[in-house]
């Protein structure tokens, strides 16, 4: 799905704050996604990238601002809910249950379907991840980092997402699996899943992304196109080494 500025806002946020304690983390975020993009959110570890994502599925309860997700606000709101209306997470360290199969896990992401679609998109998922094919019977716990991050992402889009987020999907990986995990994240959006993806690796993401924005201690600092906050030398002196 092509990213427009005439496709409907899905997911909005307005002057977000979250605290841990007695320090902010996020200090009056506001970004959006429109659906069919593909949105970057890069900064260095500990801009507070990780901690936005938790406050928009309520996993960390925000301090203060408006999130809204399909024109509606959806603060407070549990996660099992904000699955069902298509927004799904993919957390930093992947979260896989490693004492199921693979099998079991991606069957996990279709807890809240019903419908008789589901053994063909885990064929689908098994198309897009043939590693997780030839091995679907293995426990989660014994695959390494990459395929438990491959296994992770089937397990979200098991359920369909309208809105997937992707939180630092290639940390911790080797250069062949990162080339990998952002194949298919590329694939997915061209597929038609919005996606916000979270991602140190500023250089790939912003590649990928038809717009970004960039974090620092806190505040976004920085919004554009993708590819041109690559080549602005601001980011490319503070991301990219330059």
């Amino acid at each position: 799905m092509a990213a427009s500025e005439n496709n409907k806002v899905l997911l909005k946020i307005e002057g977000l704050k979250v605290a841990y304690g007695g320090i902010q983390a996020v200090k009056g975020v506001s970004f959006e996604v429109r659906e069919g993009e593909l949105v970057s959110l890069i900064g260095a570890n500990g801009a507070g990238k990780t901690t936005t994502l938790k406050a928009v599925t309520g996993i960390q309860p925000a301090a203060a601002g408006r999130i809204e997700y399909l024109g509606q606000e959806i603060r407070g709101r549990g996660a099992w809910n904000l699955v069902k209306q298509g927004l799904v997470m993919v957390p930093e360290g992947r979260g896989t249950f490693t004492r199921m199969t693979i099998t079991e896990n991606l069957q996990m992401g279709a807890y809240i379907r019903s419908d008789k679609e589901i053994a063909s998109d885990m064929e689908r998922i098994f198309t897009i991840f043939p590693r997780l094919k030839e091995r679907r019977n293995q426990l989660a716990g014994t695959m390494s980092g990459g395929e438990q991050q491959m296994l992770a992402m089937g397990r979200a889009l098991m359920t369909r997402p309208k809105l997937l987020l992707l939180d630092e999907p290639s940390m911790g990986l080797s250069p062949i699996m990162v080339d990998k995990i952002f194949e298919v994240v590329d694939d997915i959006h061209k597929q038609g899943v919005t996606v916000l993806l979270v991602e140190q690796n500023a250089s790939r993401a912003l590649q990928l992304a038809n717009r970004g924005y960039v974090m620092e201690s806190g505040e976004v600092t920085m919004s554009g196109e993708g590819m041109t906050l690559l080549n602005d030398p601001k980011v490319r002196a503070a991301y990219l080494g330059e």
